[in-house]
């Protein structure tokens, strides 16, 4: 059943958002506004750590079990922040964050427990659906925000609780939503090798590492020049004399580009598969930054909606891409998952810290020029990909001894 994984990753993206937002605040009061950032880093860096975790989980226990374990972690995490915001150490609110992190993970990789949940003609459907839940999820949080902290004044605690009380409340819902995950989600054993289909699987394995670096890639270099691009618009934005209500545009479109979309970029994936959407995110993104390099004016926003959408389609293809990665077993593919997803976000961090640096430099004539020089050569490696793989990977397994001959799932 798809719905409780849908309803967990929204769960699980409004607890985030609501500790992520107040959490800045607190060090802020409590520490010094140059600090402020620190615990959404521990939010990221959890994030990475946690994304790791909950693979290895997913490959022992399997997918539903790994994703309740990460809510769990997610509650306890939750706990922390609230402990934190009534006046115990503020370490604790780094850790809390931190493990806040891993529950977001096992959002993130939920998409794929989607993908399991479905007939393989709708999976990557499914994983869009996730995404875009996820996103509601995240963009109603924030309006829940008020409403908490006046809830928690009236019970004569810190207004700040409020916020955290909201995200310990959303993440242990997302953990009562997972277990209603059924048994279709979770990762079977690996399965037997048997001598029969021996050469077959050393083939199978070099063309399940071929696909996973082709979508890997694909997914760490649109990610890479989404937050490397969108980091510094708040101070293009500073410096040509433009108000929080134009930022507030900006920002608004290109979030509908990464998200609003998602489920069209779901549905034309399972049509025309992940390689597709793969060249036409490489595209957008290249395209994205060109414009966005341009002279500052009418087009710089559409350039940002261009640039949301092109993560989209690196996103949700490489994703569809490393799910049908034909690795040796379900297991072994939840690991791929796993290491692609913290990668991405260990980028993340990267792109944030180099993002200010480069545009202090060069502006985004230099931010556009790494984003391009980034995506051209991987957009070459998607093309060039498909022949390679193809002459290399048997359509059909060799036949067994004693039975027919089974098709080997394509790649893309």
């Amino acid at each position: 059943m798809l719905i409780p994984v849908v309803l967990a990753a929204a769960l699980m993206n409004a607890a985030m958002v609501a500790a992520s937002a107040v959490s800045t605040i607190l060090i802020a009061d409590r520490l010094a506004p140059a600090l402020a950032g620190l615990p959404n880093t521990a939010g990221v860096l959890g994030t990475a750590a946690g994304a790791v975790v909950v693979g290895r989980w997913s490959a022992r226990l399997g997918r539903a079990q790994a994703l309740r374990t990460g809510y769990g972690i997610a509650v306890a995490g939750g706990a922390l922040t609230v402990l934190a915001a009534v006046g115990a150490p503020v370490v604790l609110l780094f850790v809390g964050m931190f493990l806040l992190g891993t529950g977001n993970a096992a959002s993130l990789l939920s998409r794929y427990a989607a993908a399991d949940a479905v007939s393989p003609a709708r999976r990557a459907a499914a994983m869009s659906t996730v995404v875009w839940a996820g996103t509601a999820g995240a963009a109603g949080g924030p309006f829940l925000l008020a409403p908490a902290q006046s809830l928690a004044e009236s019970a004569g605690l810190p207004p700040l609780c409020g916020p955290f009380l909201l995200a310990v409340a959303a993440a242990f819902a997302a953990l009562l939503a997972a277990t209603k995950i059924r048994p279709a989600t979770e990762t079977d054993a690996a399965p037997r090798s048997t001598g029969a289909d021996h050469a077959f699987r050393n083939t199978g394995a070099a063309a399940s590492r071929s696909t996973a670096w082709v979508a890997a890639g694909v997914m760490l270099v649109g990610q890479l020049v989404m937050v490397g691009l969108m980091t510094s618009v708040p101070v293009h934005a500073q410096h040509h004399g433009q108000g929080l209500g134009v930022l507030g545009l900006m920002l608004s479109a290109h979030t509908l580009g990464m998200f609003a979309l998602a489920p069209l970029t779901g549905w034309w994936i399972d049509r025309a598969g992940p390689r597709p959407a793969m060249l036409a995110g490489l595209a957008t993104v290249t395209m994205s930054a060109v414009v966005i390099a341009g002279p500052a004016g009418m087009a710089f926003t559409p350039g940002l909606f261009l640039l949301g959408y092109g993560w989209n389609l690196c996103y949700l293809g490489g994703s569809a891409l490393l799910s049908s990665a034909g690795a040796d077993s379900p297991a072994a593919r939840a690991k791929l998952e796993s290491k692609a997803e913290a990668w991405v976000w260990a980028v993340s961090a990267l792109a944030t810290a180099a993002s200010t640096l480069l545009f202090a430099a060069g502006g985004f004539m230099l931010l556009s020029g790494v984003s391009i020089a980034l995506a051209v050569p991987t957009l070459v490696a998607v093309v060039a990909y498909r022949s390679s793989s193809a002459a290399r990977t048997p359509t059909t397994r060799r036949k067994p001894e004693n039975g027919p001959a089974e098709p080997q799932q394509a790649c893309g």
